[in-house]
């Protein structure tokens, strides 16, 4: 689903992630979120009490965007499906190598200990549609 550009431009730098769920109202709920590109996977981590987890529970259509704050502006807006799991071993899997992206490796192991308790959901987003445009200008 992704290109060799859009990927690229996913994963070459750690920038913050924007997911979109739907309010129980209809209303779009927006927040940021570190992220990490599992094949073509995007995967996160957020506590259960969450709005964006109880929005995903009860409606699991999500959209990411993906932006390069600096010209041309770059993005990627991913529309998709998200799974939640409280799986602990793979929840510390994927807390640390969220860490190691955001975080380095060297805080990568403390983050992905402090991210990958009970509590916490796995999310995995299955894209549906994936948009990238490499200039805001085009």
């Amino acid at each position: 689903m992704f290109t060799p550009e859009s990927r690229a431009f996913l994963t070459e730098t750690a920038r913050t992630g924007k997911i979109a769920t739907v309010r129980a109202d209809g209303r779009p709920h927006v927040v940021p979120i570190w992220y990490y590109l599992d094949g073509d996977t995007i995967v996160f981590t957020t506590w259960h009490t969450t709005v964006k987890a109880a929005n995903i529970r009860r409606d699991p259509r999500v959209s990411i965007c993906v932006d390069d704050e600096a010209p041309p502006y770059a993005f990627a807006l991913v529309d998709g499906i998200a799974d939640t799991s409280d799986d602990l071993d793979q929840l510390v899997k994927y807390a640390t190598l969220i860490a190691a992206r955001y975080m380095g490796p060297d805080l990568a192991e403390a983050y992905g200990k402090r991210n990958g308790v009970a509590g916490e959901y796995l999310v995995r987003v299955t894209p549906t549609k994936v948009i990238y445009k490499e200039s805001i200008a085009d």
